[in-house]
């Protein structure tokens, strides 16, 4: 049996399970607290993380709500970034699953989603353990298809299309057949998710900074929200803290980021003159950079993109809790209390078979272009430079898209 339909069959028999954690009558109080970053950060700067993780939890709970009752901050928010979220479309995707009688749904997130990617967005819902590669965990915000620069955010668009079209070669499906609000719902609810989970990690990084370890810093260090209000009495020291201004400051960021998606977007020039993908000249150059040194594909992709170059390497999400802690990601021992804490079992990226024709996050020619020039966020597929004349330091527009034209004739009988 093939190894896909295997994973198709476990999701298939664990949906019994899911429908006992998250049935139409589950009420869920809270989101869990991030105890897998909570253990990196412990690791990596030697102080505990109790203290911290409370008063995050709070932060998290006054600013974003809880999983059956969501918020958003407008309140310390400019115009662009309240209106990131519609609250009406998120209380709509999020909460126990239900119909009204108008026959549309509710609980949008939990009856297509939160099997793979989990409560909080983690990527560890029930099924996740049967699929390869992982469900993305949005908390990190770091996504991988997307049309904006490697270190951006993805525009609402690139969610959409995920969500329209799938992700081939993985378990995403397609969720074309959702009319338009339900699918602007689900938009809605992984932007919110993945501003939460980012800001969750933001501030217990710099609950670190601030002093916390085994009990809270003095109170004008302790994160919390500030007063309402754009000018609270200068007398009340919560809201002029030090621990406060930090907060607001982070969830601010944050949600900035993403309201700076649009301004993003990488720009793709007009294709080079070429009569098809069969034009003999583009794909032989192509083929040329792709075996050279400057792109180099050859030494992850294989040769002729057979996919059968050996690597050794993880994505970030992996290297977070392993490589970067000076860990061995193979040593179970060292892996266990990571583990237990939440993260899945290491495993080494495996780069693209170009052969198949298979191309996660689309095989169009601009898509293709972003993607060698950016690289993919998270993983060890790297940017390439855009130069104006050909030299040893990247390649041009021109040579990209015969890079391109060479990449998409490999798919193809």
């Amino acid at each position: 049996m093939p190894p896909f339909v295997r994973s198709l069959l476990l999701i298939v028999c664990s949906l019994p399970l899911v429908a006992m954690l998250t049935g139409c009558d589950a009420k869920i109080e809270q989101f869990a607290s991030n105890t897998l970053y909570s253990l990196t950060l412990a690791e990596s700067r030697s102080a505990s993380m109790d203290a911290a993780q409370t008063d995050t939890s709070a932060v998290l709970q006054q600013a974003f709500g809880t999983p059956n009752d969501p918020k958003w901050p407008s309140d310390m928010l400019s115009e662009s970034a309240r209106s990131l979220i519609d609250v009406d479309r998120l209380h709509r995707a999020a909460g126990p699953i239900s119909s009204l009688q108008d026959g549309s749904h509710l609980g949008l997130y939990r009856e297509h989603c939160v099997h793979c990617h989990g409560l909080s967005g983690d990527g560890f819902g029930p099924t996740s353990l049967a699929l390869n590669p992982y469900p993305r965990d949005f908390r990190h915000g770091i996504f991988k298809w997307k049309s904006t620069r490697r270190n951006a955010k993805p525009t609402r668009q690139d969610l959409r299309r995920t969500l329209v079209h799938g992700e081939a070669g993985t378990a995403m499906p397609s969720f074309s057949v959702l009319p338009d609000d339900e699918l602007d719902a689900l938009v809605d609810y992984v932007i919110y998710l993945s501003i939460r989970g980012e800001v969750e990690r933001e501030l217990l990084a710099a609950a670190v900074e601030l002093g916390y370890d085994e009990t809270p810093p003095e109170a004008e260090l302790q994160i919390r929200l500030p007063l309402a209000g754009d000018a609270p009495p200068a007398s009340d020291s919560q809201a002029t803290s030090e621990g406060a201004e930090a907060t607001a400051e982070i969830i601010q960021e944050v949600i900035n980021e993403w309201v700076a998606a649009e301004d993003a977007v990488v720009e793709v020039p007009a294709a080079t003159t070429v009569s098809s993908t069969s034009d003999a000249d583009a794909i032989e150059r192509g083929r040329e950079l792709f075996h050279g040194q400057i792109a180099n594909c050859v030494g992850c992709h294989g040769p002729q993109g057979n996919g059968e170059a050996v690597t050794l390497d993880y994505d970030d999400w992996t290297k977070e809790y392993s490589t970067r802690l000076g860990l061995t990601p193979t040593d179970r021992d060292a892996m266990k209390p990571f583990r237990r804490a939440g993260a899945p079992k290491p495993r080494p990226i495996v780069p693209r078979r170009l052969q198949g024709g298979v191309f996660r996050g689309g095989g169009d020619g601009e898509t293709l272009y972003r993607r060698i020039t950016q690289g993919v966020a998270g993983t060890p597929m790297p940017s390439l430079e855009v130069t104006e004349t050909e030299s040893g330091k990247g390649l041009t527009s021109d040579q990209v898209w015969d890079l391109v034209h060479y990449v998409q004739s490999l798919g193809k009988p």
